[in-house]
């Protein structure tokens, strides 16, 4: 079941089928695209907002991504260099997030949704 998910989050398919995309491009730095979805399933028909707000729960993973990342930033810095200014690392924590915030955007809401959708290898349109 875990393996079904990452299938899912990884490869931005349907959660219920696997088979059709979640977002219309693959281009994740396109600024013009990398934040259109599509409403519905194009193999299975299942519609990805399930209700109105749905994705506000999104904003709750994307948090904790952007947390991990600027740990992971501040730890790298002091690991290559200790004695950093605190600008430096101000810096770069926030040139990291802001370099990952189409990858964050996109990872957060297919994780929120495969939460409330099981795969289904019957479900067809």
């Amino acid at each position: 079941m875990l393996k079904d998910k990452f299938y899912s989050v990884f490869k931005g398919k349907c959660p219920a089928c696997h088979q059709g995309d979640v977002f219309e491009s693959g281009a994740i730095y396109n600024p013009k695209k990398f934040d259109k979805m599509y409403e519905k399933c194009a193999h299975c028909g299942h519609k990805y907002e399930i209700e109105n707000g749905f994705w506000y729960g999104a904003m709750y993973v994307s948090y904790g991504m952007t947390v991990a990342f600027s740990v992971a930033t501040f730890v790298l810095t002091y690991l290559i260099y200790p004695d950093a200014d605190a600008w430096l690392y101000f810096g770069l924590i926030v040139f990291v997030l802001l370099a990952l915030v189409p990858i964050t955007f996109r990872y957060s809401r297919l994780i929120w949704m495969n939460l409330f959708t099981s795969y289904n290898p019957n479900k067809i349109h």
